[in-house]
């Protein structure tokens, strides 16, 4: 996120404590931040504390009227690359909505034309009203303006419903995604089926056969598709509370198994333009599964293993026309020949030959690498970076292809 010039418009409302998180962490990942509260943000966080945090000056509507060689907001509009509104509440919602602007903050998105992140927060009764919700479609015809939540939970009012306001990760990837793309939908109207996080073949029912994928890549490959306006169905093994909490806006499938993942993605896959098989499906399973525990005594010292079937494989030979099937091949040592070989033998169009065993690239590590490569033997060098970046770098290949 270095580099990025981020403009941060803070409303009146609770949830405006969480959006201090948000600005710090930027901070901290060496983007340029700015902060503009409205008059009733500042009873909720003070300017202080956002100037603090940023590492920069925050505005009020004080500094609006004040003599200055351009005048503030348009100064400050053109500045920015993003926008983040959060949060979002109804008063402001309506003014931008029909186009009014009487504060620093609403006379700043008018003037500015770069993507704007609208993350609302309010009472569910409040949210649900009808002139709430035509405001909040109007608002989302023009395509400066992206949507993130909001999620249902226990609101500041005791309230339980929709209305809370995205949690602070969630808009922060969003944000990465936006300065990554500058606010394109290039894959608008596209459908994405994709895969992710390990498979246990069970032994019995609390025992089984597994691997350390978390399911981050296929997380993020969801994220960077939805944020560039695809419709994702994400088939998933077993994943942390914490990750199932960031698949907003997306269709998720719990596949726990290889044999639950094989149906869900083929189930699926006729509807989709673009198939990823990112999970780390085990290539054998236990010929036998106990229906009971079986006590540590009974457990077989030679476990008898069966293959698992080949589920990119049969993705590849049941595709679509208009489909492009693409695999991973998590890899140690040298990655790019034998990807090439999987690739070929499985009849893809691409596949992602990342390395497990050099530091921060390898099993549930938020950082990775990748050499990408097509059915014509074209690669591209993903380097060092986020697996959002990859899933982006990758979306940039797949485009080139179809």
């Amino acid at each position: 996120m270095g580099s990025q010039r981020i403009l941060v418009g803070v409303s009146g409302g609770i949830a405006a404590y969480k959006v201090c998180e948000v600005v710090s962490a930027m901070a901290q990942a060496e983007a340029e931040v700015r902060v503009i509260l409205t008059q009733s943000a500042q009873a909720f966080v003070s300017e202080l504390t956002f100037s603090t945090l940023a590492r920069q000056p925050a505005y009020t509507d004080a500094d609006f009227w004040t003599a200055r060689p351009r005048p503030l907001h348009i100064e400050l509009g053109e500045w920015a690359d993003v926008c983040l509104l959060a949060p979002l509440t109804a008063n402001t919602l309506g003014k931008l909505a029909v186009g009014q602007a009487d504060n620093l903050l609403t006379n700043t998105i008018l003037a500015s034309t770069c993507p704007v992140l609208l993350a609302p927060a309010m009472n569910t009764d409040m949210w649900q009203q009808a002139a709430v919700q035509r405001s909040w479609q109007q608002l989302q015809l023009d395509s400066r303006y992206h949507a993130i939540g909001p999620g249902a939970g226990r609101l500041a009012c005791d309230r339980v419903g929709p209305g809370r306001m995205a949690e602070p990760s969630e808009m922060l990837t969003f944000l990465t995604s936006l300065s990554y793309t500058g606010g394109q939908r290039d894959l608008a109207g596209k459908q994405l089926l994709i895969s992710t996080g390990g498979t246990r073949e069970p032994i019995d029912p609390v025992r089984f056969i597994g691997n350390p994928a978390t399911g981050r890549m296929g997380i993020a490959l969801a994220q960077a598709a939805r944020h560039r306006g695809a419709q994702v169905t994400l088939v998933h093994g077993p994943l942390e509370a914490e990750l199932l909490q960031q698949l907003g806006g997306i269709c998720a499938i719990a596949a726990p198994t290889a044999a639950a993942m094989a149906q869900a993605m083929l189930g699926h896959q006729p509807q989709a333009d673009w198939v990823i098989m990112a999970a780390a499906v085990a290539d054998v399973r236990p010929a036998r599964v106990a229906a009971t525990k079986l006590p540590k005594s009974e457990l077989p010292s030679d476990l008898p293993l069966e293959p698992v079937p080949d589920i990119v494989a049969a993705l590849a030979t049941a595709r679509q026309p208009q489909q492009l099937i693409v695999g991973f091949a998590a890899q140690t040592g040298e990655i790019v020949p034998p990807a090439k070989a999987k690739l070929i033998r499985k009849g893809l169009d691409a596949i992602v030959a990342n390395p497990v065993d050099r530091p921060s690239s390898g099993f549930g590590s938020n950082q990775t690498q990748a050499v990408l490569i097509d059915r014509a033997g074209r690669q591209r060098i993903s380097p060092p970076g986020s697996k959002l970046e990859l899933a982006h770098r990758l979306y940039d290949f797949l485009r080139d292809l179809a």
